[in-house]
């Protein structure tokens, strides 16, 4: 999915109509000009570099920066990037320049591309790292770009946010703000290709493969011809399943895409993996830093809640900020923030996002006006649709409570009396749960808020949920899942969601703005199952991700797994609901079940496994929450 999102990486989604494109385009060409730089790096190797320029020179400007490896197009001194048509726009009536440049091995940039380059700590003088690359740019900016005032900010969302991430590394003292942004943070615990091991081959196939974004780039280039189609469906869950095991994806590829290559030779969280984890740049970090997410961020969610936890736990005096609003992946980028799917957040979160924080954060650091005085952590808890600012996140008031499975399909704070008490499911890998109950091919983003009622009529999915909420339940934070369980087999994997259920009866009319022929839309919300979060966790991990270990069948083991953070309140009326499965296809790869190397085992590998889940007085099960407020009865 991340190959059809590629528009967001630079500068945002691009949106506007006709009349607003011809007005604001106008006043760019008359108030900015274009300058493109080949940009020396401390090796020799050369970056290109689009500077858009304003053309009053009364006063100084400060530099807005993004590092990308999705193109600075459209190349040439009279083509125009349409920032004019975003909010970006803003920045440019404050009378920033914009600066746009190919990471290195990228389009018109030299030198060669390493996914996700690891940081060097100890650095001799002639390495170089995504921080030295950053560090010489905005070097050679301040010293040639004319009328800037010496301060420089960058900022970039997805793949860019990691850039933004080691550039705030960079330690460059004209560097004053940085809002690193879903940035890219650690593809094998969390983000985009991996959640706790499990492999989301739907996900860095599309990027890799159907988008193409792996192919090596021998030398600079303004254009690429399309990767052929590789699909015989419109159908993910069908073509998925038709690929059999992981290995038969490699078909399409061949050594061609090293880095999707890369990702079957490391199946475990080794020394190469951990040298990808951006969190390891992260310490004496000097500028600012904004980080933003979204709470429904399919792809980088991990990133931005993790990112900025590593900062507060290894920069302390850094000077850092949480935003997380109810957004898919680079929503706060877009004109409308209205909505996921079916759920409704009664305003347009992305409109304060925009001109309350971001814009006056920036101004504040690059152009010493007004400090917008932002929370350490401003987060937009759904359900009562509210923002809520804290002086720390998670919050001080928050207290870890856990949510016990119960027999008979209940959840309690009460731990069960019974001696002996499970319940048990058949995990077949050749009729996967699937993620969703549509029928498309890329992998949707609403999903993240999903009715689960089509999850909740499956035998292989165990639902339990609490009495109706007698008052508003306010969750905010880690949610951490501790299983008690056994398995027939030497491996399986573990899906648990956290669902707010809607009362039996009700339905709203939502406008979509955007809809072409049915702007009006309407969803039977009595009893929407919506999910509140989800994760995955490949069993084997369960004591180490870097060892990993087969399950004795049949014996009792712990399967515990954090989550990313939830701010999230089920109203009175509504109820918690917590389910369980073994597959969340295609979204992840199927687990063959048996203790085997996933990526280069055999179609024959697949068997079932018979999974239990324990819940009595000495095995009791839980879903540990930090709660803010309210109870659960």
């Amino acid at each position: 999915m991340k190959s059809v999102l590629l528009f967001l990486a630079v500068f945002y989604t691009l949106y506007g109509t006709a009349q607003s494109v011809n007005r604001d385009s106008v006043w760019f060409r008359e108030n900015y000009y274009k300058i493109e730089k080949t940009v020396p790096m401390r090796d020799g190797i050369k970056l290109f570099t689009s500077v858009y320029a304003p053309k009053d020179s009364t006063e100084k400007h400060p530099v807005l920066l993004q590092r990308t490896p999705y193109s600075c197009k459209p190349y040439g001194l009279n083509e125009y990037s349409p920032l004019y048509d975003t909010y970006l726009m803003d920045y440019l009536k404050e009378g920033y320049i914009v600066v746009l440049q190919d990471v290195r091995g990228r389009w018109m940039s030299e030198g060669k591309f390493v996914d996700v380059r690891p940081y060097i700590k100890n650095k001799k003088p002639t390495d170089i790292d995504e921080s030295t690359d950053a560090y010489d740019g905005i070097d050679w900016l301040v010293k040639n770009i004319p009328g800037n005032n010496g301060k420089v900010g960058i900022l970039g969302t997805s793949y860019p946010g990691f850039y933004a991430g080691m550039a705030a590394a960079s330690g460059h003292p004209a560097l004053k703000a940085v809002s690193p942004q879903a940035p890219v943070t650690d593809w094998f615990i969390g983000d985009d290709f991996h959640h706790n091991g499990a492999f989301f081959y739907m996900d860095g196939f599309d990027f890799y493969v159907s988008g193409g974004f792996g192919r090596p780039h021998l030398r600079p280039l303004n254009n690429e011809t399309p990767m052929p189609d590789p699909y015989n469906s419109k159908d993910n869950f069908q073509f998925y399943l038709s690929q059999g095991a992981d290995k038969h994806l490699l078909k399409f590829t061949g050594d061609s895409i090293a880095f999707f290559r890369e990702l079957y030779d490391h199946p475990n969280y080794d020394s190469w993996w951990k040298a990808r984890n951006a969190r390891v740049a992260q310490y004496d970090i000097k500028p600012a830093i904004l980080v933003v997410g979204g709470l429904f961020d399919a792809e980088d969610c991990f990133g931005a809640w993790n990112l900025y936890k590593a900062i507060r736990k290894q920069s302390e005096p850094t000077n850092a900020r949480l935003v997380m609003g109810p957004w898919y992946h680079g929503q706060w980028g877009s004109l409308d923030g209205t909505h996921l799917g079916n759920i409704d957040f009664g305003a347009n979160t992305v409109l304060y996002y925009q001109q309350e924080i971001e814009v006056p954060f920036f101004n504040y650091y690059l152009k010493g006006e007004k400090d917008p005085a932002i929370s350490r952590a401003t987060i937009f808890f759904t359900g009562e649709n509210k923002w809520r600012h804290f002086d720390s996140w998670p919050p001080m008031e928050a207290k870890d409570e856990k949510i016990y499975l119960r027999e008979g399909a209940a959840l309690s704070t009460a731990v069960s009396q019974k001696d002996s008490s499970y319940d048990e499911y058949t995990s077949d890998p050749s009729h996967p749960v699937p993620y969703t109950q549509e029928i498309h091919f890329n992998r949707t983003r609403d999903y993240m808020t999903d009715d689960q009622r089509f999850a909740s009529r499956r035998p292989d999915v165990l639902t339990y949920q609490s009495p109706v909420l007698e008052g508003d339940f306010t969750v905010g934070g880690p949610v951490t899942a501790m299983l008690l369980t056994s398995i027939s087999t030497t491996d399986a994997d573990f899906v648990v969601k956290l669902i707010d259920v809607y009362p039996d009866s009700g339905s709203y009319n939502r406008v979509d703005i955007y809809a072409v022929n049915d702007p009006v839309k309407k969803y039977p919300m009595g009893g929407y199952q919506m999910l509140v979060r989800g994760d995955i966790f490949r069993g084997k991990f369960r004591h180490s991700f870097e060892k990993p270990e087969p399950f004795e069948p049949g014996k009792m083991d712990t399967v515990r797994f954090s989550m990313p953070d939830v701010a999230h309140t089920f109203r009175k009326g509504h109820r918690v609901m917590i389910q369980i499965q073994s597959s969340w296809f295609p979204l992840s790869d199927r687990n063959p079940q048996k203790f085997i190397n996933i990526y280069t085992c055999d179609d024959a590998d697949f068997q079932k496994s018979a999974i239990r889940l324990y819940h009595d007085r000495q095995n009791a099960s839980a879903i540990i929450v930090s709660v803010i407020s309210g109870k659960i009865q």
